[in-house]
């Protein structure tokens, strides 16, 4: 019996898991100037889609709305305006460290 409720228990935690992940919020970043055509970074283990001067990350992973994902984006993309998913994004100080790495 203790079996069965632990192995039931494991399941259900590993399906909300999943669901979790595959439902994350897409991470946006806007960029003080638009990219020249259409450009598909890496960083913060996503890709990246950029056009014009917003980038989007529709499949995050848990680095991507991280600083270190703001910095590697800014290395590829310059200055980043805003980043992060709607309902967590950086805040202005984090904004400053991640475009100190743009101008690197």
């Amino acid at each position: 019996m203790k079996f069965r409720l632990s192995a039931a228990l494991t399941a259900t935690a590993a399906a909300c898991a999943l669901a979790t992940s595959a439902m994350a919020e897409p991470v946006i970043a806007k960029l003080a100037a638009a990219a020249p055509g259409a450009a598909k970074p890496v960083a913060g283990g996503a890709v990246f889609e950029c056009l014009g001067a917003v980038c989007a990350a529709r499949s995050p992973s848990g680095e991507t709305s991280t600083l270190r994902g703001c910095k590697e984006l800014a290395r590829q993309m310059g200055t980043v305006n805003s980043f992060g998913p709607a309902s967590r994004p950086l805040s202005a100080d984090q904004l400053a460290a991640c475009n100190e790495s743009a101008k690197r």
